[in-house]
């Protein structure tokens, strides 16, 4: 019997109608919903136009407010605690990548992980340790999280793109240079870059910086 809680969320695609030849999922941040990122689908879409794009609701309410979900909880925020959460939720999102593969006919090759904040931990977290390596992982406003277990349990290496702004007080920008020394000294290709200015948020910049990773993994056919 499984158990592993089922979830789900707004999609849209592929843009030109066809059947999908890429797979993109956002995970969103804590305390926010699949609608919070499938806005993005559109910008994607038009680099991108044969792919599937979902955004599924975390499997738990958010505990901080009435609203939102949350992949794990973050009562104390302590490393244990995100660590523990985490290995949590990792089976959780697997299970739904797998259906989504599943579903399009699709391989790992063929996917992207997209995700903010909270979604980008589950990202890192959930991508590098799947056994088939996907397209890429492209991260908004996060960390990474398990770093000192990372060696340990890695089982692919898929490009990865991090992007925080200096200005966010929720994940200071110092959590980059950390993640990406930890990402390379486990073998993982990783770029990363810090937007002046920037909150804990998403910046048109860093959009773009995100279709030009999207474009180069999947060699895609942007939209005419």
């Amino acid at each position: 019997m499984n158990d592993i809680p089922e979830i789900t969320g707004p999609a849209l695609g592929p843009a030109d109608g066809s059947v999908p030849r890429q797979l993109v999922i956002f995970l969103h941040g804590y305390g926010a919903d699949g609608n919070d990122l499938i806005g993005l689908a559109p910008y994607f879409a038009e680099i991108l136009p044969r792919a599937h794009f979902i955004s599924p609701n975390a499997p738990f309410p958010c505990e901080a407010g009435p609203f939102g979900y949350q992949w794990f909880a973050l009562t104390e925020r302590t490393e244990e605690e995100m660590l523990s959460g985490a290995r949590m939720a990792e089976p959780i999102i697997n299970n739904f990548i797998d259906g989504q593969l599943a579903a399009h006919g699709l391989s790992d090759g063929q996917l992207a992980l997209i995700g903010f904040s909270q979604g980008t931990m589950m990202s890192l977290f959930a991508g590098l340790r799947r056994r088939g390596q996907m397209a890429g992982i492209l991260g908004y406003s996060g960390r990474l999280v398990g770093r000192d277990v990372l060696d340990a349990e890695i089982s692919s290496r898929p490009p990865v793109v991090l992007i925080n702004g200096d200005q966010d007080p929720l994940i200071p920008p110092s959590q980059q240079p950390e993640a990406m020394e930890a990402l390379k000294s486990a073998g993982v290709p990783v770029e990363g870059h810090i937007r002046p200015g920037l909150g804990h948020s998403i910046d048109e910049a860093g959009i773009e910086i995100g279709r030009v990773f999207l474009s180069k993994i999947f060699k895609a056919e942007p939209l005419a």
